[in-house]
């Protein structure tokens, strides 16, 4: 019973009880009959309610939402059908994709009731039916659908046969699917290959744009020998920083970089064969 109808049938036996005590008894009779008139008639529909009435067992109308009366004995309300959006769970097991996978999906399905008559009248639970037409549409789905398709796009699957019933499905939303372990094993091999074979790809591709650099500065170095004397003291000053560091260089090496150089060093007595060059330890 809604707070109104409790109200209105509260203050009608509460005036019948004043008038009983304070006049006479049969004064009350009036108000406690309505009362139960009230209580019995006076209905009130929420937002999202409709209520479906039938009369003498025929369909007499859908009422709500707000208040509206009823005759009591003859009418009589035979569902009360809520057109808020719903959602149910459910799964679909052991069901073959399309490349012979078996497996297991778990998925919710978003419906709502946009004719609380039908949903009503013509069938007797439709809650049950949207839950059962679900699952043979994700089935369907999963049976057109290839397995990597399936766990990539995450496809919608379509419920259309609930029209008739008064009832829209949305959609029917994909949360999980579950393979075989050993199906999981070969597809994370699978997986890792793939990734080794970018990576591959991407480090001969690398190999590749460094040679060419390398023959641009080649081809530089061949037209200035200046610029290679620089590279390669600079070369040979990067490798001597750290202390105690000894690096043997032929001495035609050293002729290449700086001629004049051979001299002084061999004014040093360093033999002709090599130079040793040694940082301070």
């Amino acid at each position: 019973m809604n707070p109104i109808t409790l109200f209105l049938a509260a203050a009608f036996i509460l005036v019948g009880v004043a008038f009983g005590e304070w006049i006479n008894l049969y004064f009350a009779v009036p108000f406690i009959v309505a009362a139960v008139i009230v209580a019995l008639s006076l209905k009130m529909a929420n937002a999202w309610q409709r209520f479906v009435i039938l009369r003498a067992g025929k369909l007499q109308s859908v009422k709500g939402p707000g208040l509206f009366m009823i005759i009591p004995i003859l009418d009589s309300v035979t569902a009360v059908i809520d057109e808020r959006i719903q959602t149910t769970a459910f799964n679909a097991e052991q069901a073959l994709t399309k490349d012979t996978v078996p497996v297991n999906v778990d998925a919710i399905i978003f419906w709502h009731v946009h004719n609380a008559e039908r949903a009503a009248l013509k069938i007797t639970n439709y809650r049950q039916a949207i839950d059962r037409v679900a699952q043979t549409s994700l089935r369907e789905m999963i049976g057109a659908s290839m397995l990597a398709a399936l766990l990539s796009d995450r496809k919608t699957a379509d419920a259309h046969q609930t029209e008739e019933w008064g009832v829209a499905v949305t959609s029917v939303e994909i949360r999980d699917v579950a393979i075989p372990v050993a199906l999981q094993d070969a597809m994370s091999r699978q997986a890792q290959a793939e990734r080794e074979k970018q990576a591959r790809v991407i480090l001969g591709s690398a190999e590749a744009e460094i040679a060419g650099k390398f023959v641009e500065a080649s081809k530089i170095y061949a037209d200035h020998p200046a610029a290679l004397q620089l590279r390669a003291m600079n070369i040979i000053y990067e490798t001597t920083k750290e202390r105690g560091t000894t690096i043997l260089i032929p001495t035609s090496m050293v002729d290449s970089m700086n001629p004049a150089s051979v001299l002084v060093l061999a004014d040093q007595g360093v033999p002709s064969s090599a130079t040793a060059l040694k940082t301070a330890a």
